[in-house]
């Protein structure tokens, strides 16, 4: 009997900026395919999905859910999926990336909005019939970030935190009309250490702390951790500490030694070293270029902390 082919696993990350974490993708680009990908992928933000033409399945773990025309996608992060059309159709999507508690942080940090409820939101897939509110407050968060009028990030965020009211109310109510919802599980091993580094990349800590988490022996973790990432725990927390480092060089003026500091480096010789070696240049140079694509000069944007393995 031949070995049961494995699925290819891809992490998706999303660059959000510090002073704004949302990112719109729309156009003609984003037709689902409707060949079946032998890929499950997540990401590192929350997905908030709208499907515009034409239907498919959404698979979690293995089980198909349908979707259609008109339909609401909420994804939270570190969450398995695939996606894919009805065979003869290429539906059309918009998605809008963010991240709640970084957007809300003024709620999020005094409680008013509970944080893992928002980092955490089970799949599901909402009827725009059933569900006119949702579906009409988020074809407005993409109008407002497709346009981009005067004052469009704050019309933005009031009607981002105005949707994740609308969705924590229907995650938290017995009436299930036009929703399909799958269960808020993790279905990554890894999840654990994956949200560890998220909250604590700026504090030192050891690869056993992340390994004690997910329950695993180190060894066993580290070669899960490579099969599903792509790189060794230790690289992937120096790239997400780098990445961190990038936003705050575009947002900031802080010194290079700040940021290092800020991002959880124990020294700028480390620092440095790490980062030239995930952006093939120093943190000056690519801060002199980022200045210079903003003076409208050619500027090739970098993107880190894209990684495929098997598992």
């Amino acid at each position: 009997m031949s070995k049961q082919k494995k699925s290819i696993i891809e992490y998706r990350n999303y660059d959000l900026d510090i002073k704004f974490p949302v990112l719109l993708l729309a156009g003609d680009r984003w037709h689902i395919s409707d060949i079946k990908s032998g890929r499950l992928h997540f990401h590192n933000c929350l997905e908030i999905g709208i499907c515009h033409s034409d239907g498919g399945i959404m698979e979690l773990n293995g089980k198909p859910t349908n979707f259609k025309a008109g339909d609401i996608t909420c994804i939270p992060r570190n969450l398995l999926h695939t996606t894919y059309s009805h065979q003869g159709t290429a539906s059309l999507w918009s998605y809008v990336f963010f991240d709640p508690e970084e957007l809300f942080h003024d709620y999020t940090r005094n409680q008013e909005i509970p944080v893992s409820a928002l980092q955490n939101f089970p799949l599901m897939i909402l009827n725009k019939d059933d569900n006119p509110r949702i579906f009409f407050l988020v074809n407005s968060i993409i109008e407002e970030l497709k346009h981009k009028k005067s004052n469009y990030q704050t019309s933005a965020k009031s009607l981002l935190l105005a949707l994740c009211i609308d969705i924590l109310r229907v995650q938290g109510s017995n009436d299930l009309k036009g929703i399909s919802a799958a269960p808020i599980e993790n279905v990554l091993v890894i999840s654990p250490a994956l949200d560890y580094i998220h909250y604590n990349y700026m504090h030192h800590f050891s690869v056993d702390v992340l390994a004690d988490l997910c329950h695993l022996s180190m060894t066993h973790f580290r070669r899960v951790f490579h099969s599903i990432m792509g790189t060794s725990p230790l690289e992937y927390l120096n790239k997400f500490r780098i990445n961190k480092a990038c936003s705050l060089l575009r947002s900031t003026e802080h010194t290079i030694l700040s940021i290092s500091e800020q991002v959880g480096f124990c020294s700028v010789s480390s620092f440095n070293r790490n980062f030239t070696n995930t952006m093939s240049m120093s943190a000056s140079s690519w801060k002199k270029q980022l200045l210079q694509s903003e003076s409208g000069k050619e500027w090739k944007n970098q993107s880190i902390l894209e990684y495929d393995g098997w598992v």
